[in-house]
């Protein structure tokens, strides 16, 4: 994997496994938008809230050309079970390499319960047509997020 991205910067293809059984594939989705969110773990109450805000408002994002993807360190078998029983009409990607999550440096150390962890921390990545890191957003509260996401496409020129 190459070096860390920043923002304005390239961010360079990657591919990994998708809830879809397909592998996604960065380049596949030149010359539309991505969200890109990375979240701690399946079926968590963050998570759930999260990953439901986005699913109501995905039509919008969609009219913005914007496709949104969910990404985590469960398996692509946690992942459906976590799709079936919200219903979830986008896909979440299975980073259990944590390739992608140093890539966009997102496993940080955490407290669970008086006990340092290492985890993601909650963040969300904009990315232009043209595969440029556009925003960057981290420490991220779960409620409210996908509006503040939609409001941020919506402003992009």
């Amino acid at each position: 994997m190459p070096a860390k991205i920043s923002l304005g910067k390239k961010v360079p293809n990657f591919k990994i496994p998708s809830s879809n059984g397909e592998e996604f594939s960065l380049s596949d989705f030149k010359g539309k938008k991505i969200i890109l969110y990375f979240y701690p773990k399946d079926s968590t109450p963050g998570c759930t809230t999260e990953g439901i805000e986005f699913n109501e408002m995905l039509s919008q994002f969609k009219k913005q050309n914007t496709e949104v993807f969910g990404i985590s360190r469960d398996s692509l078998k946690s992942h459906d079970k976590f799709i079936c029983k919200y219903d979830f009409k986008f896909h979440l990607l299975s980073d259990e390499e944590e390739e992608v999550c140093k890539l966009f440096d997102v496993i940080k150390e955490k407290n669970m319960y008086g006990k340092k962890v290492m985890g993601i921390e909650r963040s969300t990545f904009v990315i232009d047509e043209d595969q440029k890191l556009v925003g960057e957003f981290r420490k991220i509260k779960a409620e409210g997020h996908a509006a503040e996401m939609l409001k941020f496409v919506k402003g992009l020129k």
